[in-house]
């Protein structure tokens, strides 16, 4: 029985995590990147996985053009399915150490209003739509491309994106300004369950070659799609926003995550630190 056990392969590991961990908000994200991985390691017996192995599948990974993010990302996935094998399952003695590579600190990357115009001008209705409630809404991608008629409220002008879909878990309530209200109404009736369609069909990539030929045309370089929830809270922040309240609009758990906004908009601390004239000069008065 041992000795079976110690036969077991990195595709039995797999399929294993996959059905312990199917209940995930990540499970599909999990599939799609253990089939990449399957590619390398599928041959082997989970104990000749060494930390080698493993650095010659990150190698594998950067060699498709994967930033050190990403990299950590599948390797982040190796490690905790080796860790699992050895301390619950016993089908390892140990598991090898795995090393995550520094990440870059996150980039903020937005574009001025009037660039955002150029960029809309160019892009066909489909894309436009989903562009616009980008910037109006600040939803991430996947958010704006589940988007289903069910989850707005119309009367109230509210969207929910619900927690199996949300980053941090836990329910959104999106309040929709006129330009988003102005999307929604000008897609009605284009079909029965999704907002954003193209052909009949639910719009499922915006990444396409149409994107980045618009991009080109209007001169923007270095834009990906999820920039628009950059430049979405670099607005709100020049336009006075407090922090706290972007930090709810945009359904960021961690404070820490929206303070990378705060450079944009120092005029807002100037203002606050403006209190203090009022107290010293109410005292002076005295």
């Amino acid at each position: 029985m041992a000795d079976a056990i110690y036969m077991k392969t990195w595709k039995d590991a797999a399929e294993r995590w996959q059905e312990e961990t199917q209940h995930k908000r990540t499970a599909d994200e999990d599939v799609r990147k253990l089939a990449w991985i399957g590619r390398h390691l599928d041959a082997y017996l989970l104990k000749d996985i060494t930390a080698d192995v493993v650095r010659e599948l990150a190698k594998a990974r950067k060699a498709e053009g994967s930033g050190p993010s990403t990299v950590n990302r599948y390797l982040a996935l190796v490690r905790a399915i080796l860790r699992r094998a050895a301390l619950d399952w016993e089908w390892i003695d140990k598991a090898p150490r795995i090393r995550l590579a520094s990440e870059p600190k996150r980039r903020v990357r937005w574009i001025t209003p009037d660039q955002a115009r150029v960029l809309l001008d160019e892009l066909p209705e489909h894309q436009q739509h989903a562009c616009l409630l980008a910037l109006a809404t600040g939803l991430r991608q996947s958010n704006v491309l589940g988007l289903r008629w069910r989850d707005i409220d119309f009367r109230n002008r509210i969207a929910w994106v619900y927690g199996d879909a949300t980053k941090n878990g836990e329910d959104i309530q999106v309040p929709l300004n006129d330009t988003a209200m102005s999307v929604l109404e000008s897609r009605r009736g284009r079909h029965p369950e999704y907002v954003l369609t193209y052909s009949g069909q639910r719009l499922k990539s915006i990444n396409t070659r149409s994107w980045r030929k618009a991009l080109k045309r209007a001169g923007i370089s270095n834009f990906r799609w999820h920039d628009l929830r950059h430049t979405w809270a670099s607005w709100l922040v020049q336009r006075r926003v407090p922090l706290f309240v972007l930090q709810e609009l945009g359904g960021w758990q961690s404070a820490q995550m929206v303070r990378r906004y705060a450079h944009l908009s120092p005029s807002v601390n100037a203002r606050y630190a403006a209190e203090i004239d009022r107290e010293l000069s109410r005292q002076t008065d005295c």
